[in-house]
């Protein structure tokens, strides 16, 4: 069973399930699967990706031009790398996020290239400031989520987000099974953008000690910090921090950034873990779903799951929430 949506109609899928764009995690892989689950996949790009991985993932996430796919990219680094916006409309895909900045210089070009056009906000002001710049579709980014993020938490945000804007607003952040699909759909939003619960996809582009840590974690177990921004020198806006499962490297660091931005023992330290594996220094970034996040699914039967678990749901809940005769409350506060 499908669902409908402003989200679905646009993008034409069954379920108004987006995959995130999480650089280094999606590629083009777990895009594919994502899209053959009957959500919509995007391929993350990070600010120090090659332009040619775009070319390269969008060729497996579309199978050839037999899918529609998405691409995330970060509004902060196009201006210093046109190449990356370039790279992305050539490769022709039905959805481009721009997001963590402003899309305003992007939206009409990516128009023009016949492309629908979404952004990340993690307020108010940045949902509005969005909708003027001409974005089809305002993806309100709550602190639960994983990655780089804001401080307002998913459900106060998807309220204030749509009451504030008549565009089609997406939710994302902290939602991981049925339960939070419907939820937020029942909310009012025309989708949901998921991330934490395709981080131990066996189609993910992650090492298996990340999906085995993954696993392992409970909701308790994440941090919002800047600390692996600073240790790598990359050039985040300070607005965003990342949200991270905790391990000995955010313990030690976190709070101390401006006297970890000077060390250089501890870059070399993360930049050696990064590149063995070892994560309790390297960063997982992660989602307060990560908790509910239990054994390895392929994605495409994640995201099946996911649309029509939240269907069900909804029929259920609605039918039996939706009376048609007066509830009364006896003395001792149970509904007869």
């Amino acid at each position: 069973m499908g669902l409908r949506t402003p989200l679905t109609e646009r993008l034409g899928v069954p379920f108004p399930i987006i995959g995130a764009p999480m650089a280094g995690i999606s590629h083009g892989a777990l895009a594919r699967a994502v899209t053959e689950g009957g959500g919509l996949g995007m391929i993350g790009v990070g600010s120090t990706d090659r332009a040619e991985l775009i070319a390269r993932e969008a060729r497996i996430a579309s199978d050839g031009g037999r899918l529609r796919f998405g691409v995330g990219l970060m509004a902060w680094a196009l201006d210093d790398r046109p190449e990356l916006l370039e790279q992305t409309m050539a490769a022709k895909p039905a959805l481009v996020s721009v997001s963590f900045g402003s899309p305003a210089p992007y939206v009409e070009r990516l128009h023009e290239a016949g492309i629908t056009v979404a952004s990340q906000v993690q307020s108010t002001a940045r949902a509005l400031a969005a909708v003027d710049a001409g974005v089809d579709i305002i993806v309100a980014q709550g602190t639960e989520a994983g990655g780089h993020t804001g401080t307002v938490g998913t459900l106060p945000l998807i309220q204030l987000v749509l009451e504030a804007v008549d565009a089609p607003v997406v939710a994302a952040g902290g939602i991981a099974t049925p339960r939070g699909v419907a939820a937020a759909l029942a909310a009012g939003a025309a989708g949901v953008w998921v991330g934490t619960c395709l981080l131990a996809c066996p189609e993910s582009a992650s090492r298996a000690q990340a999906r085995d840590k993954v696993l392992a974690a409970d909701e308790t177990e994440t941090i919002l910090t800047r600390v692996f921004d600073v240790a790598q020198g990359i050039g985040w806006p300070e607005t965003f921090a990342g949200r991270a499962l905790r391990n000995r490297f955010t313990d030690t660091w976190h709070g101390r950034e401006e006297e970890l931005d000077g060390d250089g023992d501890a870059r070399r330290l993360l930049a050696d873990a990064r590149a063995t594996g070892d994560y309790d220094t390297a960063y997982i970034y992660a989602g307060q779903a990560v908790g509910l996040v239990h054994r390895p699914v392929p994605a495409a039967q994640l995201v099946r799951n996911l649309g029509e678990g939240a269907s069900s749901l909804l029929a259920e809940r609605l039918e039996a929430l939706l009376v048609d005769r007066p509830t009364r409350w006896p003395d001792n506060g149970a509904i007869v």
